[in-house]
């Protein structure tokens, strides 16, 4: 199938596609913040860049979007057009995220995952329970978790 729009045009809508900043971070963030929690944002001194470092509880949290980071949920489907390209660029993510995940937890970070789609979509689920469950974890001594939309069966390999 064709891409209904000219290519120009097609990289300029990509390019406005935002990385940081986006509406489940910024909900995680206000939230963890009324909960008392205080953190550094897009921490450069640790690998992938964490959206959310909490030193104190040596915690990293990353709000991942479904569709760049390959979850098995809804909200993922492979694009039809320029197959290879969209192959090639999110294996690239998930293989980048298997590695920074490792590299945290073997400086002794704990690593926390939530999906956008715990937070948006036909499986979200109410922000307070998210919240909660992050902020459950944050006092646990858990090393790795992660927080999915209801029913979302987790990471696909």
């Amino acid at each position: 199938m064709a891409d209904i729009v000219s290519p120009d045009d097609r990289s300029r809508m990509m390019g406005g596609i935002k990385n940081k900043n986006t509406k489940p971070e910024l909900l995680i963030r206000s939230g963890l913040h009324k909960l008392g929690f205080r953190y550094h944002v897009n921490y450069l001194k640790l690998p992938g860049q964490p959206d959310l470092v909490l030193p104190r509880y040596r915690a990293v949290i990353f709000v991942h979007g479904c569709f760049w980071h390959r979850h098995d949920c809804h909200l993922f489907r492979w694009p039809s057009t320029r197959e290879e390209f969209w192959k090639r660029k999110i294996l690239a993510n998930v293989e980048r995220d298997k590695k920074t995940v490792g590299t945290l937890i073997a400086s002794g970070w704990r690593v926390l995952i939530v999906w956008e789609c715990a937070i948006k979509g036909k499986t979200r689920r109410p922000v307070g329970e998210v919240l909660d469950e992050c902020a459950t974890w944050l006092k646990s001594q858990i090393q790795y978790d992660e927080i999915r939309g209801m029913g979302s069966s987790g990471t696909s390999e």
